[in-house]
This record gives C-alpha cells, sequence and structure tokens, in this order.
C-alpha cells in the first residue's frame, strides 16, 4: 500500500509538474503597435496573455517581422502556435471565432472640419491623400484600388504598411503625416488609424469609410487568431477562452481607441495587411 501510495503521489507530482509547464506559444512582430511589440505593449500582446491565463499556461513568444515568411517561419516551422489578429477569411491557417469586426477609416485633423466618410465624396479630388501601400500592387491596400477605381491618383500619396522597421511604430508614418499637414487625410486600417490619432498632439477625427464593400474589395473584416490546419482541439480551447473573455477584450479594444462594428460577421475573405506565408 505504501508503494501505491508512493507511485500514486508520484503521478499526481508529475501531471501538476506538466500542468504548471504549459506554455501559451504565440507569434507576433517585435514592432508593429498598437498590435504587438516585445515591450508587450500592443493589444494582441494584452488579449495573449488573457488567454493563456485562462488556459493556467504561461505565455511565450516567438518574434518575426509581418512581412514575407511570417507564417513560413513561425506557425509551419513549429515555433509557435497561435498567431493573434489575422483576418477570418485568411486561408493559410484555421481561423478561431472572431473577437472583434473593423474597418478601414479616414483619419484628418479635426480643426479641418472635413467630416468626410466616403469615397463617392467630391472634395477628395481636391485633397491629398494618404493610402497605405504594401509593394505589390495587386496586394495594395483596398482603399487605394477604390480610390484608383474612381481616377484619383495624381492627388494620392503612398505610405509603406511596414515603413522603416529600425524605427518604433513605424506604421504610424501616415497618421503623424495628417497632424504635421503633410497630408489632408488618411485611409489606413482602423486599429492603426484610431490607436495613433489619439496619440498625436492635434486632434484627430477617426471616421469609418463607405461604402463597406467598394467593389470586388471589402473594406471592413472579421479579426480572430490563426493557428495550424488539423490542430482542431487547440482552436476548440482558444475558441472557448476567447468566449470566456469577450468582456475583458471589448475593454481592451476601447482602451485601444480599436475602430468597432456592432458585430462579427463570418465571411471576410483577405486580411487588412496580407498574410505571409
Amino acid at each position: 500500500m505504501k508503494r501505491l501510495g508512493a507511485a500514486l503521489g508520484s503521478l499526481l507530482l508529475l501531471a501538476a509538474a506538466n500542468a504548471e509547464a504549459r506554455e501559451l506559444r504565440v507569434c507576433a512582430d517585435p514592432n508593429n503597435l498598437p498590435f504587438s511589440n516585445d515591450k508587450g505593449e500592443g493589444f494582441e500582446n494584452k488579449i495573449a496573455e488573457l488567454i493563456a491565463k485562462d488556459l493556467g499556461a504561461t505565455i511565450g513568444y516567438t518574434w518575426w517581422a509581418q512581412r514575407r515568411g511570417f507564417i513560413r517561419n513561425t506557425l509551419r516551422a513549429q515555433e509557435c502556435d497561435l498567431w493573434p489578429g489575422i483576418a477570418s477569411g485568411v486561408d493559410l491557417v484555421a481561423p478561431t471565432r472572431p473577437y472583434y469586426r473593423s474597418t478601414y477609416v479616414f483619419v484628418t485633423r479635426a480643426d479641418r472640419k472635413l467630416d468626410i466618410a466616403s469615397f463617392d465624396d467630391p472634395r477628395l479630388r481636391g485633397l491629398t491623400i494618404g493610402v497605405q501601400m504594401i509593394g505589390n500592387d495587386a496586394m495594395n491596400t483596398p482603399p487605394a484600388h477604390a480610390l484608383a477605381r474612381r481616377g484619383m491618383v495624381d492627388n494620392v500619396r503612398g505610405y509603406m504598411l511596414y515603413g522603416d522597421y529600425a524605427r518604433p511604430n513605424p506604421p504610424a508614418a501616415i497618421v503623424d503625416a495628417v497632424a504635421q499637414g503633410e497630408i489632408d487625410l488618411a485611409l489606413p486600417w482602423g486599429p492603426l488609424g484610431g490607436y495613433f490619432a489619439n496619440r498625436e498632439p492635434v486632434a484627430l477625427a477617426v471616421a469609418p469609410v463607405h461604402p463597406a464593400q467598394d467593389g470586388p474589395w471589402p473594406m471592413t473584416f472579421d479579426i480572430a487568431m490563426g493557428v495550424r490546419k488539423g490542430d482542431a482541439a487547440f482552436k476548440s480551447e482558444i475558441d472557448a477562452a476567447l468566449e470566456r473573455n469577450r468582456a475583458a477584450i471589448d475593454a481592451l479594444l476601447d482602451a485601444y481607441h480599436v475602430p468597432r462594428l456592432p458585430e462579427p460577421a463570418a465571411g471576410s475573405t483577405a486580411p487588412p495587411p496580407p498574410a505571409h506565408n
């Protein structure tokens, strides 16, 4: 009996040790606020921490710039297991349930009182407009295509989505340009626009773009987390944790000024930035 008791005790200690040793391995960009950075300051960092706590796990990161090769060198290489902040339609991974829905936005100086929210506003032709550029024209952001469809090219200025990676917050340049009067209006992805607009020294106005679908280009996206295809049990765990932490996630998104549409709706077909395989 003593031996049996000792054996059972050892098994219980081993099980407890394994439970304590669980690690949530997250794939993230080390310089991509408001989403993530290696200081843990992004809202995706904070959401990942909520999920890890919910699962009784510690959190560990594989840092990789979200450029070409991101998925190949992180999820597919088995270096990490969870990629926060993807559009639900990305087919390179298995997406979880969406936990927010956002949109591209118009960002202007509040003192200009432009109040532009539609690509069909005739005043756009007389304004200098900033759009985020990805590099390959076929993969440029939806607002860039919406303006081009209307013949607006000469008054459009491109700001690389990834920017100068040697500097902090490279995607902020497009919002800085509005605050500094270099351009009249910017069209960034909503979470980026909302976050950086609220950090500028001058008041900026942020408004969702319309229409929400412009020709073949959606302007709104359901945002989820990605896991490896075939990892159904882990995906179910993350889905459940996202649901249990919904109120806390909403509070975080509010704190980071993330523009959101009322209800997530499945079916987005492309990510705000492209997914990098």
